[in-house]
């Protein structure tokens, strides 16, 4: 009895010294001097190089507002390219300190994996998409279909899981990396390619002749994108949370990096005064300075300008804002007030 209330001890000890160190990710932060974000390898529109070398898109953009908010200085970060089978290992490990990758927030990946979502960045749906000349037009038509996909991802999930509910046979091929399943795909190793709609308009693009490609109508699933967090941190949770609440309630409010500082000398009213930090007091429950939501509207941006030059209208995907419109013109995008 004695070693069984030993052998219980030594276990809480390592679950507490395992929460007490999970709690440390702010501190460690700060002392460090930069955030460190785990992103995608390779994706145009979210987590990208440019022709200058350096890291551009939606993801790498929420990386900033984060370092802004943080250290008053949005170039205090660090990207880390992770792949999907090892983005959660990176995060769990500590290699980073939030992965700000496209992943999907489920319910599994918040009550497993010893991480939790944070929010919303952007809100997609799974596709797949296949060459025009295989004449078909809608994905309940491909019972038998060699499909490549990314493996232990939720795209192998849900395409798996639509099959099933046809009560339909596939063939999947299974790619580490999304170059890999494009060049599997202009091949022919492949039927057709399943990834979130927005990956697959950039594969569509990349390919060179649009018209050769048709993404099918149907959504397999919702894939609501976001940063995630390790658990048992709640100070680095809100800090990573609000960065992006700030980005949204910037737009609803028309705070761009390029007026923000004329409004912030007007007569503005409270919940501006409050967002910006001339009233001040917001930023303490946080651990930053009251300026922390300027410094993200500042040098980062509102949403609205993120998702423009990333995947927008000021992007070479062109996307249309839709479901990642403000809720205020039809879309689901809403900020969380900051008061």
């Amino acid at each position: 009895m004695k070693l069984v209330r030993l052998a219980a001890a030594a276990l809480m000890g390592l679950c507490l010294s395992g929460i007490g160190h999970a709690g440390q990710t702010f501190d460690t932060v700060k002392k460090r001097g930069f955030v460190q974000c785990g992103v995608s390898t390779n994706l145009p529109g979210f987590a990208f190089t440019d022709s200058k070398g350096e890291w551009q898109g939606i993801d790498v953009d929420t990386c900033r507002a984060i370092a802004a908010a943080m250290f008053g200085n949005a170039t205090k970060f660090k990207v880390i390219p992770l792949t999907t089978q090892a983005r959660f290992t990176a995060l769990q490990s500590g290699e980073v300190d939030v992965l700000t990758r496209n992943t999907t927030q489920t319910m599994s990946r918040d009550t497993t994996l010893g991480l939790i979502g944070v929010g919303v960045n952007f809100y997609d749906s799974q596709g797949i998409m296949v060459t025009k000349d295989a004449n078909v037009s809608s994905a309940k038509n491909l019972a038998g279909a060699t499909i490549c996909v990314l493996p232990g991802t939720t795209t192998e999930l849900n395409l798996t899981d639509w099959f099933r509910g046809l009560k339909q046979s596939f063939k999947p091929v299974l790619l580490d990396t999304v170059d890999e399943i494009k060049r599997a795909f202009a091949a022919g190793r492949c039927d057709g390619i399943t990834m979130d709609k927005s990956q697959l308009a950039l594969a569509r693009i990349a390919f060179g002749n649009t018209d050769k490609y048709v993404i099918l109508p149907e959504p397999l699933s919702k894939e609501p994108l976001g940063p995630m967090v390790r658990q048992g941190d709640e100070a680095w949770f809100n800090v990573v949370r609000w960065s992006l609440n700030a980005l949204l309630e910037a737009e609803e409010y028309n705070l761009t990096s390029k007026n923000v500082d004329e409004i912030a000398k007007g007569s503005i009213p409270p919940n501006i005064q409050r967002i910006l930090g001339t009233s001040p007091g917001m930023g303490k429950g946080l651990g930053l300075d009251d300026k922390w939501a300027y410094n993200i509207i500042k040098q980062v941006g509102n949403y609205g300008e993120v998702f423009d030059r990333s995947l927008g209208a000021g992007s070479p995907m062109k996307l249309e804002r839709g479901l990642n419109a403000l809720y205020t013109k039809g879309g689901l995008m809403y900020g969380w007030p900051i008061r």
